[in-house]
Formats: structure tokens, sequence, C-alpha cells
């Protein structure tokens, strides 16, 4: 089901004339109206960045919500690091643009995300002995810190590995029927580099989240709905996007200060546990792509065979 022949996800995304496809994701706001008019100088107005095959990030804005969606549907949507720079700018964007209240996450295509593009981020990952930007602590796409704002994941089809941290890293998650999790990375000799060792746990427990991160087998949506992970499940991908929406609709209505202070008051809980375990992924990922396990592993998938693994 090519992202062309999924007619909701085309019209969700018409996106503003004359936009460039790969355009900057916000403009300042000075000398605009609207809603942000008058904003102080660290505020900006969200732009939208139009469905095409350029794109590999969409944004659409609906009011008070936003749209934001993945495009590199040609390689069920693995993100390479520019795609994660893109996101985290989007995000961060979003955050800084008083006129939009919540944010929506999904994919287009048949796909939410298969995780990493692994050949695209290889030779980025190993070139530095820590990782400070998306690859490795912010894979979610999210900037250092948490958002003040909530974002609303919504995920179908294959939502593996990095796929899956993008899905945890979300505030509430929908999920249609149809979507396969996993986070396989140790059958490929490698770790859940973007925060899943961390957030899944916290999420499913550490029986659930060691049952499938250390086996490498994949879930159903309703499992994920069973460990916790999962507040929705919807019957089509198209019904799981329209519950987002409604989600990020209910959120709108709120006071936006009160759904603030409610992010804020439970990240107190939540971020100082989890701060020291995710400033070390980036030096643990970079140092299993250096393994002779990762190589074998890498040449074994292009082979269409079992991998050997040495613990080396």
């Amino acid at each position: 089901m090519s992202t062309e022949n999924h007619p909701f996800l085309r019209r969700s995304l018409i996106g503003a004339a004359g936009l460039s496809a790969i355009g900057v994701f916000a403009r300042r706001a000075a000398g605009q109206s609207g809603d942000a008019a008058g904003v102080s100088a660290d505020q900006t107005t969200m732009a939208d960045v139009p469905l095409s095959s350029g794109a590999n990030l969409t944004v659409e804005r609906r009011g008070q919500i936003v749209l934001i969606g993945l495009n590199r549907p040609f390689i069920q949507n693995r993100l390479d690091p520019d795609t994660r720079r893109r996101l985290t700018e989007a995000y961060n964007q979003y955050d800084h643009d008083p006129s939009l209240r919540a944010a929506i996450l999904f994919g287009h295509g048949d796909n939410f995300s298969r995780g990493i593009d692994v050949d695209a981020s290889q030779a980025a990952i190993i070139g530095r002995p820590t990782v400070n930007e998306p690859a490795a602590t912010n894979a979610s796409g999210r900037p250092n810190g948490h958002l003040s704002k909530p974002v609303i994941v919504v995920a179908h089809g294959d939502t593996w590995n990095l796929g899956h941290e993008l899905y945890l890293a979300g505030d509430i998650r929908v999920a249609a029927a149809n979507t396969r999790f996993g986070q396989d990375e140790a059958s490929h000799a490698r770790f859940p580099g973007g925060g899943g060792t961390v957030r899944f746990v916290r999420e499913a427990g550490w029986g659930n989240a060691m049952r499938y991160m250390l086996t490498g087998d994949h879930w159903s949506a309703a499992e994920s709905l069973r460990m916790g992970v999962t507040q929705e499940i919807a019957p089509t991908p198209e019904a799981a996007l329209q519950a987002g929406i409604r989600l990020a609709l209910k959120i709108a209505g709120c006071g936006p200060l009160g759904i603030k202070a409610t992010l804020a008051s439970a990240h107190q809980v939540i971020d100082p546990v989890e701060a020291d375990a995710l400033s070390k992924l980036g030096a643990q990922y970079s140092a299993l792509y250096r393994t002779q396990d990762f190589i074998e592993g890498r040449k074994a998938e292009a082979e269409g065979r079992r991998p050997v693994y040495q613990g080396k």
C-alpha cells in the first residue's frame, strides 16, 4: 500500500501551497500576523511541509494541532541521520510555536517505521565515540530534555527497533490492529540504542520487555496493549490516525498551562531515573558497531543466512 494509493493519508497532508517540500520547518514569527503575532524571539511559527517524494518528513498544521509524517516509504520509513535531524527540528519548532497545543507523529505508506537506516547511519555512528544528537540518546527525535507539550504517536504496519523507540517516546500511543512491533536488535548483534532499554522497561515492566529484547521475537498490537505500552487499538491505519487526531483535539481543548504543568510534574518523577542511562547509550551503540559480530550480522543478512556470532 503505497502513499500514493493511500487516500486518507494523501488527503491529510495537503500542506501549504508554494512551500518547498524540503523547506525549513519554521519561520520566525517577527512580522507575521495570526496566533503567533507578537511572540518573543525564542518562539516560532511552524510551517507546513507538503507531501512529496522529496520530503522525508511532512508537516501539516490543523488549527491548534500538527501532524508530522515520516515519509521514506521506499525503505519502509527507516530513518537516516537527516530524517532524525529533521524530526528533532520539527519537535523543537512545535514546542516553541505558541499556536500549537498537540502533535501527532505517524508514518506514510505501509509501515510506521522499520527502524534505523543502518547503511546510511553506520559511518556517522562509528565516527564518533559518543553521540549527543538524534542518532542515539535522542534517537526518538526528541531534543535534549522533555517537550513541554504532548506528542501522540500513531503506529501501523511494521514498527520495529528505532520505530518502536519513536513510539515509546510518545506521551500517548495508538496502534492500528495490523501493527507488528519488534525490538530485535540483539539478533543482529546490536542493541536498542534509541532508548528502548530504558523506556520499554519503564512502560512494559522488566519481564515483558526482556521477553522480546533478548529473543528478538516480534509482537502484536494486542500484546502491546496488554503490556501497557499502547493505550488504544483501532481496526485500520486510517482509523488509528483518526483516533490520534481525536485525542489531539481533546488535548487542544484543555487549558494549555494545565497540560504543560501536568507534563512537567510527571517528568520530575521519571527524568532523574532515566537521565544517566540515556546519557550512556551513544557510547554503547558506537562500540557495538565496531565489533566483528556486527559485521557478521550485516553480512549474514545480505547473504540470506543465519549469522554465526563469536562474542567478539
